[in-house]
């Protein structure tokens, strides 16, 4: 694995840092009872509070799986993930979940919008299942439509909106509860070449309006150079990480 630092590239994983996210040996195993596949063979990686870095590589590298690991969302079989200084392997499942709920939020390349719903009511709906008062959740989800520029849209269900409006409106909702960190899986997977550039154009000025932490996966060079950082990955480990040559 490339441990480079020179040119800008990421970090070599140190002791874990207050608002950074922290992978050390992190090792990720599948058994399928016949065969066992190892995902994730020993990364170390180490991102700074408010960077947005792109995960690329090859199908099959380990790229879904890091962010999932990162995330929270997949237990690790080996190594540890810090996220703000505190060990994943330290949280319980009870504590884990309200992690995710309040500090992390998540764009797929499925829009994952209830259709019977409207773009408001699919935005605030994360709020309401936290308990959060209709008055302010809704108030909130407003607001985060505005900010990705479809506040005239709030009344509209999903079928009545382009993919790339569907598109905003998953970002919408993974920003209603102002997360610290943001993970994308190829958020731009199903749109054109012309909404992909729109949607990371969207996607880099919140990161830099807001300072929060983006960890993308994509296939897409032209989506990765947008980031500060992108992290190549090949056969489950960090080939080497590089600042890409400005857009």
């Amino acid at each position: 694995m490339s441990r480079e630092k020179a040119s800008g590239g990421l970090e070599k994983a140190s002791a874990p840092a207050k608002g950074a996210i922290v992978a050390k040996q992190v090792v990720k195993t599948y058994d399928t009872g016949k065969v066992k596949v190892e995902a994730l063979r020993g990364v170390d990686l180490s991102v700074k509070e408010g960077d947005m870095i792109a995960i690329m590589g090859p199908s099959g590298c380990g790229k879904t799986t890091l962010l999932n690991c990162l995330s929270g969302l997949d237990d690790l079989s080996g190594g540890e993930i810090y996220i703000n200084g505190k060990p994943l392997s330290g949280m319980n499942d009870r504590e884990r979940t309200r992690y995710r709920a309040e500090k992390i939020g998540f764009i797929f390349q499925a829009y994952n919008l209830l259709p019977v719903l409207t773009s408001a009511e699919n935005v605030e709906l994360p709020l309401l299942l936290a308990g959060k008062n209709p008055k302010e959740a809704r108030k909130l989800a407003l607001e985060a439509l505005r900010s990705v520029g479809l506040e005239e849209w709030s009344a509209h269900k999903p079928s009545e909106l382009s993919g790339g409006q569907q598109q905003r409106v998953t970002i919408a909702r993974s920003f209603v509860n102002r997360p610290e960190i943001v993970f994308g899986d190829e958020p731009t997977g199903n749109l054109d070449s012309e909404s992909s550039k729109d949607i990371m154009g969207l996607l880099k000025k919140l990161n830099k309006e807001n300072k929060q932490t983006f960890i993308i996966v994509t296939h897409d060079y032209t989506v990765g150079r947008m980031a500060d950082k992108i992290v190549m990955m090949k056969d489950g480990l960090i080939e080497k990480e590089f600042v890409p040559a400005p857009y």
